[in-house]
């Protein structure tokens, strides 16, 4: 099989793709090709010696539909596509939307559904858990500048500011919020989410959704250091039955198809667990799963081929995974190349 994997921006703010590639090549009966897909010669997966076969630049998101159609098609006629597993959250609009013409060149893929991504998005998440008795911290939606007005009048601060697709800061006042605001505005526009801030410890769940309600695994971890970005840089698998248990009731409502991941507060002051974010792909942190006992990497590939999988119902407790920052030297000429074709 040659497996095409996004998302190797292994940086500071880490895309999933090179702990999914980890997780299928850790597969004893694993001997097939893995093709990185990469919107930035500078991704650090693509030095990393070992892990891919071969590289090549596909266009951003917003490049359109028909500009990554010709370029995945043009990838298939070289390296005969086998898969594709897309790992970032802006891009999984357009690969669903293109799931058929995929299918048509003898591409497979794994992904939720348009409503299923919809239901779920950050501007849709307070009403499917309010109608699913989920916890879930009060938010509204700025459209415009004059809706921030809004905030004093319905929040205590400080409160969240969170973009459509990614990133969320913490605002201690008014004041704060309005650069975070229009940081995030330019950078994915509207809508930008206000939510309450719930003080406690994070908590996040990976899991695998087989498309028909069923959860073919789900593995809980608590954060033990987070980022000034928010992003987990260490973690523990901890046993947790209410996670797990709410990770199965979402993806029974929603008859998810694909990984999700699943992102907690447990407020300190009612000891309640609140629902922030459901995250339509597999976290960074995945490699954590199949290190405790539940590679859903590749039971997701086995899931693409409509092979029946045996749900994982247990996994090792006390697991910690810690990221570190690890200097990958290469030659200019590998940077060159794919820096002018596009491809190595």
């Amino acid at each position: 099989m040659n497996i095409a994997v996004t998302g190797l921006n292994a940086t500071d703010n880490p895309g999933p793709g090179i702990p999914v590639i980890r997780s299928l090549k850790d597969q004893k009966k694993f001997s097939g090709k893995i093709t990185g897909l990469i919107y930035d010669s500078l991704e650090p997966g693509i030095y990393m010696d070992d892990l891919v076969d071969n590289y090549y630049l596909i266009p951003y998101p917003s490049s359109g539909l028909d500009n990554l159609l010709e370029r995945i098609s043009y990838i298939h006629k070289k390296e005969k596509l086998d898969l594709i597993i897309p790992t970032l959250d802006s891009e999984l609009y357009g690969f669903v939307k293109l799931q058929p013409k995929l299918e048509t060149l003898g591409i497979r893929t794994f992904l939720p559904t348009l409503e299923q991504l919809n239901i779920r998005g950050k501007d849709k998440l307070f009403d499917f858990c309010k109608a699913n008795n989920i916890n879930v911290p009060k938010n509204i939606l700025i459209q415009s500048q004059n809706d921030l007005e809004k905030i004093e009048k319905q929040f205590k601060f400080p409160v969240v500011v969170k973009g459509i697709f990614y990133e969320a800061y913490i605002a201690q006042s008014f004041e704060e919020v309005l650069p975070y605001f229009n940081k995030l505005k330019t950078k994915w526009g509207y809508p930008i989410i206000i939510q309450e801030y719930i003080k406690g410890d994070e908590y996040n769940v990976v899991a695998l959704g087989d498309g028909k309600g069923g959860t073919t695994g789900a593995v809980a971890m608590r954060k033990l250091y987070i980022t000034d970005k928010g992003k987990g840089w260490a973690g523990i698998t901890i046993k947790e039955k209410t996670l797990i248990d709410m990770a199965h009731q979402i993806i029974e409502k929603t008859k998810w198809c694909s990984g999700l991941e699943l992102e907690f507060m447990k407020s300190k002051e009612t000891g309640e667990f609140y629902l922030l974010e459901i995250n339509p792909r597999l976290p960074a942190w995945v490699y954590l799963a199949p290190q405790a006992g539940q590679n859903l990497p590749a039971a997701l590939v086995k899931l693409a081929y409509g092979k029946k999988v045996k749900p994982f119902t247990t996994y090792e407790i006390g697991k910690i995974f810690v990221r570190c920052s690890w200097d990958l030297i290469t030659d200019i000429k590998k940077f060159e190349t794919i820096a002018t074709l596009g491809e190595w």
